[in-house]
């Protein structure tokens, strides 16, 4: 196997700061539309969600500990992703951080698990928009015409709705990001102030008694949650599974990290962002901070109104907990938050993953046309590439049974993002880092350790479909990637010629005058002519026949053959020039 395959990119290489061209995407974000990106994608119909489904399956009212623990996983890992923005600020994230700290090989096996991770979030969240738009119209009553009804709000086969979605907002894309940014910006404040109110009258509602038990004794998990930490311990001690009681608390926190994916796609847009090596840390760690408040402040709201007993596994959302208090009226304003949430996370999913197709197709991994830019100054082709690819997935696949394939593969980031974070601080330790992780080695490693633990909650078969998907995109490496990589070609280009140096003249015959200047030789005298077989010099190392002499009538050398033409006047200077006085005297 070739050695170029671990060679790794050079920081200057993939910043563009030596060999240029590498940043040719418009510069349109600033801090708070860095803010907004974030939690476009972090606040969904999650968010309306997850809560109560988390509560009523696996943890009970400690889910608002579950949502505390995996928002502390993602903040470590926000920290690192921040240090590595700073000192990379490329629209590759995690894969060209991987790139400049281990090589070539090990980029491809993050940037193609960012596919993954992009490529089913797209898909599986046009699905469940699909599915919130239909219930939406339901109920405000909004006829569907009978023709319709079979081919919207479906789980899986063709459905118009979700077809719908995807192309609009490629479109939208395709054409230059401001007009897409202008629409994230009002869809965004739109659903803050639907959370704002959902909080709000859920507190009136809160009672304290439906906190108690705060840790519901715990009990056998289903057979079809079985993840593989469950596997290992059941291997080791031959124990069952169980959900609620301690366990069901971190059992709980993998899924809930699912709600805050999607702060690390902040740095996928570090270069279309002013001054990135400090804007996208700022924007990144704030957007987190803030979805994590609004996640605990949901699920307090949550499960302070109904006792996760009453409600049953039956009626997790938040507006059937609103039904049951007597709120009706709050789930029509829920189903429009959840339509606009599904709608930006959409919208920056798409952003991201055609930044990181745009970002391997230019470093040759991917084929190089799908780098091409567009008039509007944008990346349409790979924005058509990557929004095809979602459209077919989300149309032939039941994506909504594979939402733990984008966990999975935004985790196996992480980990490669926090080691990349020790392995340039020892290579590399002189770069300039405007944000650094604090404590970076011990913070480095408990995010590692961490996020490997969130991983082995996930379900075997998550993990066996992941290893598919791998296998399958290590072939295509070694296949294309590997052959056509930019940075292979770079190395094993051949060096370039230098040029090569005029011989030297040989030297002057013993006897012979050196020309002016040379060691040894007399001081020029401005009176003497040279004889006429003498050699003229007219460089240093090198001399050539005199000029023709000139002669007179009868055979003698001029008084003076060479004397200089006289110098014109300057504008500002008397001519002739005057003795003892002027400018210019002689």
């Amino acid at each position: 196997m070739s050695t170029t395959m671990f060679r790794r990119l050079p920081v200057e290489h993939a910043t563009g700061r030596l060999y240029g061209g590498r940043h040719r995407l418009r510069v349109v974000y600033r801090t708070r539309d860095l803010i907004v990106l974030g939690l476009g994608v972090m606040i969904g119909a999650g968010i309306f969600k997850i809560s109560g489904e988390q509560a009523a399956t696996t943890a009970g009212p400690a889910v608002i500990a579950s949502f505390l623990i995996a928002g502390a996983v993602c903040l470590l890992a926000a920290l690192s992703y921040a240090e590595l923005s700073s000192i990379i600020p490329v629209a590759g994230s995690a894969y060209s951080f991987s790139y400049v700290a281990f090589g070539e090989v090990w980029a491809w096996v993050v940037g193609w698990a960012l596919i993954l991770e992009l490529l089913l979030a797209a898909s599986v969240v046009a699905r469940a928009w699909s599915l919130y738009a239909t219930q939406a119209l339901a109920d405000f009553g909004v006829p569907v015409p009978s023709r319709l009804a079979g081919i919207i709000g479906q789980e899986k086969g063709f459905d118009l709705f979700a077809l719908g979605i995807l192309l609009l907002l490629i479109l939208m894309l395709a054409t230059g990001s401001r007009m897409s940014l202008k629409s994230l910006w009002f869809m965004v404040t739109a659903k803050l102030i639907v959370i704002g109110l959902v909080i709000a009258t859920g507190l009136k509602f809160f009672s304290p008694g439906n906190l108690t038990p705060f840790v519901p004794p715990a009990r056998e998990a289903p057979e079809d949650s079985r993840s593989v930490l469950d596997a290992l311990l059941g291997a080791v001690g031959g124990g069952a599974p169980e959900v609620f009681g301690i366990w069901g608390i971190f059992a709980a926190a993998p899924a809930i990290a699912f709600a805050y994916i999607g702060f690390d796609l902040i740095a996928t847009a570090s270069e279309e962002t002013d001054d990135a090596p400090r804007k996208v840390p700022r924007g990144m760690l704030a957007s987190l901070l803030i979805a994590v408040v609004l996640y605990v402040g949901v699920a307090v709201a949550m499960v302070g109104m109904v006792s996760y007993g009453d409600r049953g596994t039956s009626t997790p959302l938040l507006a059937d907990a609103f039904e049951l208090v007597g709120a009706d009226s709050m789930g029509k304003i829920i189903d429009v938050g959840a339509v606009l949430g599904l709608t930006t996370v959409i919208l920056v999913v798409l952003i991201s993953l055609t930044r990181v197709v745009f970002s391997m197709s230019r470093d040759g991994l991917l084929p190089r046309p799908i780098a091409g830019m567009s008039r509007y100054r944008v990346p349409s082709r790979a924005t058509l590439v990557a929004g095809g690819a979602a459209v077919v997935m989300s149309q032939t696949v039941d994506v909504l049974t594979l939402e733990q394939m984008v966990v999975i593969g935004t985790l196996f980031a992480f980990l490669f993002v926090a080691a990349s974070v020790l392995a340039l601080r020892r290579d590399q330790p002189d770069l300039h880092r405007p944000f650094r992780v604090p404590a970076a080695p011990l913070t480095a490693i408990v995010t590692i350790l961490a996020t490997g633990w969130l991983m082995l909650n996930l379900k075997v078969q998550t993990w066996g479909y992941f290893t598919i998907w791998m296998a399958a995109g290590l072939v295509v490496y070694l296949v294309y990637g590997r052959r056509r990589s930019e940075l292979r070609a770079l190395l094993e280009a051949p060096p370039p010629e230098r040029p090569v140096a005029a011989p030297m003249a040989p030297a002057p015959p013993p006897g012979a005058v050196p020309f002016p200047g040379a060691w040894g030789a007399p001081p020029p005298d401005p009176h003497r002519v040279p004889p006429p077989d003498t050699p003229y010099p007219t460089g240093r190392y090198s001399s050539a026949p005199r000029p023709p002499d000139r002669r007179d009538d009868s055979g003698a050398f001029s008084p003076a053959p060479y004397e200089p033409a006289p110098r014109p006047p300057r504008p500002d200077e008397e001519w002739p020039p005057q003795q003892g006085g002027g400018r210019h005297r002689r």
